[in-house]
């Protein structure tokens, strides 16, 4: 059976003998011309689906892998060109000397602070201070729930004298919630 002579099968969309399923058919007692001129049109040569076809193949194609790597040499493990080799922790330790010294100056002002406050407050306070930081120059207490920081403001401030006697740098006290995670 040709492609231009054929015999009408009485269904509409239905496929003619020996033609491949994939082929869009079309009735030849459709009214629109556009759509008569081709009847038949394989997917890959239908525009939007080609294109979209041609944009999924690229975008889905693996990386190509270089297998011989002649000019480059082995992996290495340092990252700068002057980094030498660390012997111990001791040494990898020493060599972040500023940002190391800075976080244990907070935590030993911190213990200090802890340790002066645990000894200076009322006793059914003390469990309930879930923090301590020094931030410049203010010394923030953090208390467990909102009823607590209330009763420790009142504690502060009698302590108030005191705890600038123990840093003189103070420049203010703050007392605020952070519940215990």
């Amino acid at each position: 059976m040709s492609l231009g002579r054929r015999r009408f099968s009485g269904r509409l969309g239905g496929h003619p003998e020996g033609l491949a399923p994939f082929c869009l058919y079309l009735p030849a007692d459709a009214g629109n011309p556009a759509v008569m001129a081709p009847r038949f049109r394989p997917v890959a040569l239908r525009l939007r689906l080609a294109a979209g076809l041609l944009k999924q193949l690229a975008g889905n194609m693996p990386k190509i892998m270089s297998r011989n790597k002649r000019g480059k040499g082995p992996m290495r493990s340092r990252t700068g060109p002057n980094s030498a080799a660390a012997h111990s922790v001791k040494e990898l330790l020493a060599r972040r000397g500023p940002a190391l010294r800075r976080v244990t100056a907070q935590a030993s002002r911190q213990n200090f602070w802890n340790c002066w406050l645990s000894t200076h407050l009322p006793p059914e306070i003390r469990p309930r201070i879930s923090g301590v930081a020094e931030r410049d120059g203010t010394l923030v207490i953090f208390a467990e729930t909102a009823a607590w920081s209330a009763r420790l403001r009142y504690a502060i401030l009698e302590l108030e004298r005191e705890i600038r006697a123990a840093d003189p740098a103070l420049t203010d006290i703050e007392v605020r919630v952070l519940p215990r995670s």
